[in-house]
């Protein structure tokens, strides 16, 4: 039976921290994995412009002997009309999984729905599971779990601060959101986070107070302010965000050994100072990198790869 990666809610604790044990292992011996994809194919379809999501998928499949397929909007029959359903049947004909990249949840879900081959939420406008896999595998590494850890996010209620919260919930972890008045992440959500942390026996805050959310945190992370589409929104967000943004000041309210994250790209200046970004506390290349050995294991886990 085949299974998609889209919303994290719908995997096991246990078989989130599978992918991630299973991404330990390709980063440190990806020599085991080189042809662990020979002859599989991955179709990328991509509404959105990317750097990360694109490069660590096509890098991935190729380093595991398997071929990736960039598919634009305006490279597909979808710009011209065709429906998703045809979009993820045809598809389902050529490749072995599809990935896709979208402003629309919903697009993913009805690729989901009508492919008979995995579907890869690679980021649409309510999750970004991928992202929050990499994150959480950077913890691991900077702490040796994420059980108990307590991580902060300030900004926007967005699609990485769902996916923060619904992947960290389910790895026990603590997790407070703070966000200025009027971008709380979504109810429904963090209605799933709760429930999934009563559960690993992690826990979810949200929260307007920096005091708050920093109390104790061990990792500080911030997103840009105005996402891809929220551009007409942009001059209203910066001053009301102006208060969130990640000074040297606020990063001091964590732990001393406190990591700083950023799914990036980042605007040095708007939500965080560069001598946060660029200073020693920061993870956040490491952080991009980890993209690609957890995406390598989501691959593995989904094609039936892993070994």
């Amino acid at each position: 039976m085949k299974r998609d990666y889209i919303n994290e809610n719908d995997w096991k604790p246990g078989e989130i921290a599978a992918v991630l044990d299973l991404a330990e292992r390709v980063k440190r011996e990806p020599g085991t994995f080189a042809d662990a994809l020979a002859g599989r194919t991955l179709a990328m379809i991509f509404e959105k412009s990317s750097t990360r999501t694109r490069v660590s998928f096509e890098a991935g499949m190729f380093q595991m002997g398997g071929l990736a397929m960039f598919l634009s909007a305006r490279d597909l029959q979808l710009g011209r009309g065709e429906t998703v359903a045809d979009t993820a049947r045809v598809l389902s004909r050529y490749a072995d999984a599809i990935l896709a990249r979208t402003f629309a949840h919903e697009t993913v879900e009805e690729l989901a729905r009508h492919a008979s081959v995995p579907v890869i939420n690679g980021l649409s406008d309510l999750l970004h599971p991928c992202q929050a896999l990499a994150d959480y595998l950077t913890l691991r590494e900077r702490f040796g779990t994420a059980r108990g850890l307590p991580l902060c996010y300030i900004g926007d209620g967005n699609n990485v601060a769902h996916s923060l919260l619904l992947t960290g919930a389910k790895l026990a972890a603590r997790v407070a959101v703070v966000t200025p008045p009027g971008y709380e992440p979504r109810e429904e959500v963090v209605a799933w986070a709760r429930a999934a942390a009563e559960v690993s026996g992690g826990s979810i805050l949200t929260t307007h107070s920096l005091e708050e959310g920093l109390a104790g945190a061990r990792a500080v992370y911030t997103d840009v302010w105005a996402s891809m589409g929220q551009e007409a929104e942009a001059g209203e967000r910066r001053r009301k965000f102006e208060p969130y943004r990640v000074t040297p000041a606020v990063f001091a309210l964590a732990e001393k050994d406190a990591v700083f994250l950023h799914c990036l790209p980042a605007h040095r200046g708007e939500e965080v100072e560069a001598a946060v970004i660029d200073g020693p506390a920061s993870a956040v290349f490491d952080q991009a990198e980890n993209r690609l050995h957890a995406q390598k294991a989501l691959l593995l886990t989904l094609l039936g790869g892993s070994r």
